[in-house]
């Protein structure tokens, strides 16, 4: 079944954007080996010059989010310079409290008070950047936990690391917020400090309305209904932000859509119902790093992966739904949901981009476009960014 996009649909999909993640256009590898290849970004401006290749042939990426110390330059005056030259707009700001050795032990929640403050004053210079490049949101994902019962005291931890978080939001501009990401493992094996929505909405609510929840849709454990957390966050007013991706067994920050598209579906219906579609209150970012595939077509595959699904679950009858639903019609709402999941709407959307003047096929046409060969023939040199740089 193939679908005819309504006027409202389209209008709906035209308002669409997706960031970008910096990091996505390095190297990247598996635990064992980062992989170089030829024509990666050696400097954030080639990463942004990369990104913006990507809102060129979808229009749906017009922001490129830092990663602070990795995008570090000189004057970032310039570099939003440089990005607005581009077509496309500086956004989140990544704090790292992760690589660095006075944190082996933890950062914002360590008993050490120099080194807490020394990674409170990390996110603080973050916000100097954001009054910079006029970004709006600080994120937080801390990699601190504990590897075994009775290691570390667990309510002690909460407590320092709300202390923290308050004066971190004490220095959040009027026009700024800090969005506090969650991940229920790793790199710590018992606990972890900041394991799931639900203790990262306890943290933020109590700092105050412009301290949120950022949702890693690869961040949960396998069988983990994300679009329940997605609808209840919504329904709170505290779902900040998305960090789309995949996983198969554990957080393997794939092209979004590659593992269950049907999940991506289900979370974005949850998304439109709940008033989170082009909402500027809830930020949608890819949070990936391509391990073998091409950075920027990898990209590109994304983003149009979200905007398929969108174009997906706006096409739910919702007024048939609710009526199924209301009458106890079990099959019938079912059948409803899976007609609108199971519909193609690829021939609709590529008529639609040709109309707007962009490619109907973008991977096709980047590939034709020899930006690839280019930047492989010009970034000769130099040392190419990845984790850590």
């Amino acid at each position: 079944m193939t679908a005819t996009l309504t006027p409202d649909i389209l209008s709906a999909l035209e308002a669409q954007a997706i960031e970008l993640p910096s990091w996505a256009f390095g190297n990247s590898g598996t635990r064992f080996k980062v992989f170089g290849t030829p024509g990666t970004p050696r400097d954030p401006y080639e990463k942004i010059a990369d990104a913006a290749q990507v809102h060129e042939h979808t229009a749906l990426a017009p922001t490129v989010a830092l990663h602070i110390p990795w995008d570090k330059v000189a004057s970032y005056d310039d570099l939003r310079a440089h990005a607005e030259g581009l077509g496309v707009a500086l956004g989140t700001v990544n704090s790292n409290t992760f690589q660095d050795d006075d944190y082996k032990f933890g950062a914002l929640t360590h008993e050490d008070d120099r080194i807490r403050r020394k990674a409170i004053d990390h996110h603080l210079e973050c916000i100097d950047i954001m009054d910079a490049t006029g970004s709006r949101d600080l994120k937080i994902w801390l990699a601190e936990g504990s590897n075994y019962p009775g290691q570390n005291d667990l309510r002690a931890r909460q407590d320092r690391l709300q202390d923290s978080l308050q004066q971190i939001y004490a220095r959040i501009g009027e026009n700024q917020r800090l969005v506090l990401e969650y991940k229920f493992f790793e790199p710590a094996f018992y606990h972890t400090d900041v394991p799931d929505w639900g203790t990262s909405y306890v943290q933020v609510a109590a700092l105050g309305e412009r301290a949120m929840v950022c949702l890693d849709t690869g961040h949960h454990a396998p069988g983990t209904n994300i679009e329940f957390i997605v609808m209840q966050l919504l329904r709170l007013g505290k779902l900040g932000s998305f960090d789309f991706n995949s996983r198969f067994y554990a957080d393997d920050d794939l092209i979004v859509g590659a593992a269950d598209p049907f999940q991506l579906f289900r979370i974005l219906d949850q998304v439109i119902r709940g008033g989170g579609l082009n909402n500027p209150d809830v930020a949608f970012m890819l949070d990936q790093c391509h391990n073998l595939e091409a950075k920027i077509p990898g990209q590109i595959r994304s983003v149009l992966n979200v905007q398929e699904m969108t174009a997906r679950a706006l096409l739910i009858d919702r007024e048939a739904l609710a009526a199924a639903q209301s009458a106890n019609d079990v099959l019938g709402a079912n059948a409803i949901y899976m007609d609108a999941f199971q519909t193609d709407v690829r021939p609709a959307l590529a008529e639609w981009r040709e109309s707007r003047g962009l490619p109907a096929d973008p991977m096709a046409a980047f590939a034709a476009s020899g930006y690839l060969e280019r930047i492989e023939a010009d970034r000769v040199g130099g040392v190419q960014a990845g984790w850590g740089a």
